[in-house]
């Protein structure tokens, strides 16, 4: 059974909240072939500042990463990576369990005086 491969995708952040879908579009563009842009929306409608955008293949993906993490886009530098799956997003169960077995300590400060 083959798995399927999300490296098409591309995970942006610190986009400006005035970006249209257009802008984006045109961007990633100048690496290859866009095939959808994906821009995330809170439960209000607000724009989060981030996007997903999905290339055309692996080489367009991997050429977009290098070209344009780091570019100014309307004052502000986004930050671009391939976008993990979800397998690759979500922790262990067992882990999420550890973490919630340990015991946190009490912050240092000043010791009370009686």
């Amino acid at each position: 059974m083959k798995t399927k491969t999300r490296s098409k995708d591309i995970f942006v952040t610190d986009i400006s909240f005035d970006v249209t879908e257009e802008e984006l579009h045109k961007l990633f563009s100048v690496c290859g072939t866009v095939k959808a842009v994906n821009m995330l929306n809170d439960p209000q409608g607000n724009f989060k500042g981030i996007a997903f955008i999905r290339m055309a293949n692996d080489k367009e993906t991997k050429e977009a990463v290098n070209m344009l993490d780091g570019t100014r886009l309307q004052n502000r530098c986004i930050s671009v990576s391939i976008a993990l799956s979800k397998e690759e997003r979500t922790p262990p169960a067992v882990e999420i369990q550890e973490k919630k077995a340990r015991r946190r300590r009490a912050p240092k400060g000043r010791k009370k005086e009686h």
